[in-house]
């Protein structure tokens, strides 16, 4: 599946969404688990960029790039007062 311009594994994307479910972000992850098997490219709100940020601040080796492309993301919104 593509998250935000990056491939990222079935198992990654899995356990980002075990990660966003217990930081509370229940919708962000029930996203995730429907479209993973099915969906080649999910498009992500920023509410949902935002939350998968916060929950990767030690991210596991799969998503590392994905955390690298949101954190720019979030550093050119805020940047340019988006």
């Amino acid at each position: 599946m593509m998250l935000a311009g990056i491939p990222v594994r079935d198992q990654d994307v899995l356990e980002l969404a075990g990660n966003l479910r217990d930081a509370g972000f229940d919708d962000v992850a029930e996203r995730l688990e429907d479209a993973y098997a099915e969906t080649k490219v999910l498009a992500l709100t920023i509410a949902d960029r935002e939350a998968t940020l916060r929950t990767l601040d030690d991210p596991p080796q799969g998503v590392a790039e994905l955390r690298g492309v949101l954190v720019r993301e979030h550093e050119w919104r805020a940047r340019e007062g988006l």
